[in-house]
């Protein structure tokens, strides 16, 4: 066996052979006398471990336990390729302040301490890829304040708490692919919400068959720029397919490096599976995408977006009459905001057009356009369409109680006064005797067949020869008709009368 001695602070401890009878002591020695700085390990750089500088390798030892005591320099730790199924609260007895990543792949690991991380706060990678982890539980990696970089792609992750990454503000990449998510974790990159320095978020190849394609839209192009989401099992949406439309020509690497794995599923009788961008082609018939678009009425004030693909850009703006806009100090209509916004004040008509914003960086140099469409008129006030609204609606309820008096309030002819209407027909000369039923056509045949009454007859439909202007009765032609035309002739006509607009029966006048 090995006997522990006192090592300065921040080396490792190192052991002289005697006999096995030491080791107890050696143990007690450096747990209440000695003090941390002191312990036994089975950390051997010769054997166990390859050790160079401040890189500590223990890959494909397979090793079921950490080993003990690692040195305080340690800044690189590589477990990975081992069988070390679980990370608990102490596989670290002493605080690793310099340890900045941490390596433990392929490991068959199932379970992590919420504790485990609180020896090693400065560490910005984190590699838990190709394990067997299910969960991400509560505060799960809250003490790593300092993480930049986190894989889990890999695993068998299915729920993810969403306080799982509180308090991980500095993170910047997160790797879920491979997993089994079936929920996009918009609170990761939601404003008010998201990881503030989160540029990469990867959760291809999981079950997720919806976005919350709204939300997403409203993002800023950058945190765009780093989501990927392809090889999901998508249900067919147009949707989605103008929100990826657009990201490809906006050329955003999510939608441009992977065009050809985005597919989806079409909700037939016989769900196919096909490529996402052939949607608007050949399936769906979705409309077509068109760049940014902006409307506006008279008066308003308008904010254009250069909505860039890197974060941190240098922004020219250029006015659709072809100016180049100022600062925001200028007097002028469009003038550029120090986030490298352009505002439009007062907006006219003749500021219509397309706008572009010249971004550059370092790495990058992108154009982008905004078209701009200003209304020739001031937009309504809400109390005019509301008034607007409200006559309408008073109106149709007008007309609907018109109709309705109409139909069911007009006052009530033969079929329940049939004396006083007899006696109406035969004394009142009114044209409102037409509205007699056809019923009653051979009661006046036998009228105007009885000697010694002279009637005329007249019809709603009188001869040509007998009107006059405007469908008026041409009373002198009526006069003729009643010299020269007899008995049969009267009663032709009364039969004739059946074809009249109204009630098909001749009035007596």
């Amino acid at each position: 066996m090995k006997l522990c001695r006192s090592i300065p602070t921040g080396e490792p401890a190192f052991c002289t052979p005697k006999s096995s009878l030491w080791l107890p002591l050696c143990a007690l020695l450096s747990l209440t006398l000695l003090g941390p700085e002191v312990g036994c390990s089975t950390l051997d750089c010769h054997e166990t471990c390859i050790c160079a500088s401040n890189i500590v390798s223990c890959s494909k030892k397979e090793l079921a336990s950490i080993p003990t005591a690692l040195p305080r320099y340690t800044a690189v730790l590589d477990l990975s390729y081992n069988s070390l199924s679980k990370l608990r609260a102490e596989w670290t007895p002493v605080k690793l302040d310099k340890l900045h990543t941490l390596l433990l792949s392929h490991n068959g690991m199932t379970f992590i301490s919420s504790e485990a991380f609180s020896f090693v706060p400065r560490l910005r990678y984190l590699d838990l890829s190709s394990n067997q982890l299910q969960g991400l539980e509560e505060y799960q990696f809250t003490e790593l304040e300092e993480l930049e970089v986190l894989l889990l792609y890999n695993n068998r992750i299915s729920q993810i708490d969403r306080s799982a990454f509180e308090g991980v503000t500095k993170l910047q990449k997160l790797y879920l692919s491979q997993n089994q998510v079936s929920r996009f974790p918009l609170e990761l990159v939601k404003e008010k919400t998201r990881l503030p320095e989160l540029s990469l978020l990867d959760v291809s190849s999981n079950r997720v068959k919806s976005l919350p394609v709204q939300e997403l839209k409203l993002l800023p192009a950058w945190i765009k720029n780093g989501l990927y989401f392809h090889n999901n099992p998508f249900t067919c949406d147009c949707e989605l397919y103008s929100l990826l439309a657009l990201w490809h020509i906006r050329r955003l690497n999510s939608a441009v490096d992977f065009k050809d794995e985005y597919n989806c599923t079409l909700q037939t009788p016989k769900k196919t599976s096909v490529r996402l961008f052939q949607l608007g082609e050949e399936y769906m018939n979705c409309s077509a995408v068109k760049e940014a678009e902006v409307e506006a009425y008279l008066g308003d004030s308008l904010t254009l977006e250069c909505d860039t693909r890197l974060r941190d850009m240098t922004k020219t703006w250029v006015t659709a009459s072809n100016e180049v806009a100022a600062s925001a100090r200028s007097n002028q209509s469009a003038v550029v905001l120090a986030n490298g916004s352009l505002q439009i004040r007062q907006a006219q008509a003749e500021d219509s057009g397309v706008y572009t914003c010249y971004a550059v960086s370092d790495s990058l140099n992108e154009t982008l356009y905004v078209s701009v469409r200003v209304h020739n008129f001031t937009m309504p006030e809400d109390s005019d369409a509301f008034n607007t609204a409200y006559t309408t609606l008073v109106g149709c309820v007008s007309s609907a109680i018109l109709v309705l008096i109409y139909l069911y309030l007009t006052p009530c002819r033969c079929f329940c006064c049939p004396g006083d209407e007899k006696v109406k027909s035969q004394h009142e000369d009114s044209i409102h005797s037409s509205m007699l039923s056809a019923s009653a056509t051979p009661t006046h045949d036998l009228l105007a067949g009885q000697t010694g009454l002279s009637r005329r007859i007249a019809f709603i439909e009188p001869s040509k020869d007998s009107q006059g202007q405007n469908g008026k009765l041409n009373p002198s032609s009526e006069e003729e008709q009643e010299g020269t035309r007899g008995k049969e002739r009267r009663r032709k006509s009364d039969a004739e009368s059946v074809s009249s607009v109204f009630s098909d029966t001749p009035i007596v006048v």
